[in-house]
């Protein structure tokens, strides 16, 4: 079965989109993100040392609408620490999104990267205060189980590709996988997830503590083990094995098998 690549740093040249250009101006742009769908990010450093960040994604991406990631973070930078948005536009080629810079770096950083158990303990923290403090009575985005099959059903019936599994589910059909989709785990608790709490979205401060999150667009209402289990996931493929514990520990839960098994399964078919 045929994997989609992971996200990534790019290694390899990168082509910038012509309105990228046009909104750095003078300043000096870095791509410092790939995504699975062709989605970029771009730091853009002024003389004086400011920096901004744009994401763009191409035209005939429907996966990625970063006008409602906007809104999300609008909504969010109201409680927690995320990225302030500066604009956001669409044109012909693709839409793009411009925050203002934070003074952190990514866990997945070269430094975080060699300092794991520091990043992880930061990753867990910083979860847990974003399921504490985002108020489920005030949100009305929603990122619940049936949304998110809802959605998967869509992909499917378009004439979706195997999904890149990256779990022993790997080895079902995709019937059998949205099979199992149709007994879920009971809600937990009702929180605001962050919809994409894989470990690069998480902030650090220089002294290695929780800084920021950010890449909100799936942020909405459903239960915190949808986050929980992809960011445990994410350390496997980030920082080696030995880590899913250190994850659940630093967040304060223990390990719930079964909401584990079926939201990463949701994951890997979404």
């Amino acid at each position: 079965m045929s994997k989609t690549p992971l996200a990534s740093v790019p290694t390899d040249p990168v082509d910038i989109p012509v309105v990228v250009a046009s909104l750095a101006g003078p300043d000096t742009i870095t791509p410092v993100w790939r995504n699975e769908l062709g989605g970029l990010t771009f730091r853009l450093t002024a003389a004086s040392g400011t920096t901004r960040y744009v994401k763009w994604t191409p035209a005939g991406t429907p996966e990625i609408d970063l006008a409602a990631e906007a809104s999300r973070l609008d909504w969010a930078s109201r409680w927690i620490a995320v990225p302030r948005v500066l604009e956001s536009g669409l044109d012909a080629s693709g839409a793009w999104l411009v925050t203002a810079g934070i003074d952190a770096t990514s866990a997945i950083d070269p430094r975080w990267i060699a300092e794991p158990v520091t990043a992880v303990r930061a990753i867990g923290r910083g979860l847990r205060i974003l399921h504490d403090s985002l108020p489920v009575a005030e949100c009305s985005f929603d990122w619940s189980i049936e949304t998110r099959l809802a959605n998967v059903d869509a992909r499917i019936a378009s004439g979706l590709a195997p999904p890149n599994w990256r779990s022993d589910d790997g080895s079902l059909s995709l019937a059998d996988a949205r099979a199992r989709l149709e007994h879920p785990p009971a809600i937990d608790r009702l929180v605001v997830c962050h919809g994409d709490a894989c470990a690069p979205n998480t902030l650090l401060d220089a002294s290695g503590g929780f800084a920021a999150q950010v890449d909100l667009g799936a942020l909405g209402v459903g239960d915190p083990w949808a986050d929980i289990a992809v960011a445990a996931w994410s350390t496997q493929w980030n920082y080696g094995p030995g880590f899913t514990g250190l994850l659940y520990e630093s967040y304060g839960v223990d390990p719930d098998p079964e909401r584990i098994e079926y939201y990463r399964l949701l994951w890997d078919l979404g």
